[in-house]
């Protein structure tokens, strides 16, 4: 559920309580107005957390490269020294560590996205808050107006029934949404099968060839 959708069903809830006491209109927009502070705030600290995440994936990429790059020296300087099986060894957790270093780059990427898409729906909100607070007084006299034609009742209805009906439309899609998903994981688990079963047979070919490449260069530094 995105920010503007929190927002909305925390406006509905609130101003429609308020309705429903016949509070002062100006009252009804103030609490609002409120609700809506309260809601940039919280994006803000979602924003935040989003952009502190990002962070945390550039440093694990990192992390994993430079330790990938320091294994294959160590690869080098042990088929030097004599050792195979150690540069061998050493081959096999360079691989393992570009591995982590793709994967973390991966959801770098993903996690970039939500942020941008974040940023825009602060700004949407930022936006929603300044037109909320530039047409306050007008809101507030259109509202005394329905009062005074006896027409808040009625209109209250309205909006309760609406209010049924949107929260049985929103459990009916997240019902759709569920059952999207299990069949979605579904197919997702038997790719992610057949893709390992494929990495795996390629994986002690790529492991050859890397070895097979550092003696071609050790022998050819030695010659």
């Amino acid at each position: 559920m995105t920010i503007l959708d929190r927002l909305s069903r925390l406006l509905r809830a609130n101003v429609n309580d308020l309705i429903n006491r016949a509070e002062n209109p100006s009252l009804i927009i103030e609490q609002a107005l409120r609700d809506m502070r309260s809601a940039y705030a919280e994006a803000r600290s979602e924003v935040a957390d989003a952009m502190g995440q990002n962070a945390k994936l550039d440093r694990e990429a990192s992390s994993n490269r430079r330790m990938a790059a320091e294994y294959e020296k160590k690869a080098e300087e042990a088929l030097r020294g004599g050792s195979e099986d150690l540069a061998r060894e050493a081959l096999r957790r360079a691989q393992n560590a570009k591995d982590l270093a793709a994967g973390f780059e991966e959801q770098l990427a993903v996690q970039s996205g939500t942020v941008e898409q974040l940023k825009t729906q602060l700004r949407a909100l930022e936006a929603k808050i300044d037109e909320m607070e530039g047409k306050k007084s007008l809101l507030a006299a259109r509202q005394k107006t329905a009062q005074a034609g006896a027409t808040l009742d009625r209109v209250s209805g309205f909006g309760k029934a609406g209010g049924a009906m949107d929260a049985f439309e929103e459990m009916e899609e997240r019902v759709s949404g569920l059952e999207d998903r299990n069949r979605a994981i579904g197919e997702l688990r038997q790719e992610n099968d057949f893709d390992a079963q494929l990495k795996d047979l390629g994986r002690t070919q790529a492991l050859d060839d890397a070895m097979a490449a550092l003696k071609a260069k050790v022998s050819g530094d030695k010659s």
